[in-house]
């Protein structure tokens, strides 16, 4: 492995965490800060409904988006590359359009930086020697 793969390898794991944490932060403590907003509305309670399951979606959407990068990258299969940069840019791609709806804030700086870390591991680790 050279030292640019492993470079690669770190920048991606480390992206991967950082989403699965920005996850972890979005559906445990931003949900209870929606559902008591949401109690305090008079929005239709089918809508609320509707809210709190986009909600959890946009969590479970980057535990997703991490764990195929993370499993594409460590496990060398021939479309890692590939794979991690397209996990990368769709997160790169929902944080600028969340920036851009709702203005900067904690959650799109997570997701965004958590992007810009898989990008940089996806274009720096070497393609795979896989026959897979």
């Amino acid at each position: 492995m050279s030292g640019r793969d492993k470079a690669g390898r770190v920048f991606f794991v480390l992206g991967s965490v950082v989403l699965i944490a920005s996850a972890a932060l979005h559906c445990f403590g931003g949900y209870r800060m929606l559902s008591l907003a949401l109690s305090a509305s008079n929005l239709n309670p089918g809508l609320q409904a509707a809210l709190r399951v986009v909600f959890l979606s946009l969590g479970w959407h980057w535990v997703v988006a991490a764990i195929v990068a993370l499993l594409a990258g460590l496990t060398e299969t021939r479309l890692r590359k590939i794979l991690i940069l397209l996990c990368g840019f769709a997160v790169l791609i929902e944080a600028g359009v969340g920036a851009s709806m709702m203005g900067f804030f904690i959650g799109n700086e997570l997701i965004g930086s958590a992007a810009v870390l898989l990008i940089c591991g996806g274009l720096l680790v070497e393609k795979s020697r896989a026959q897979t």
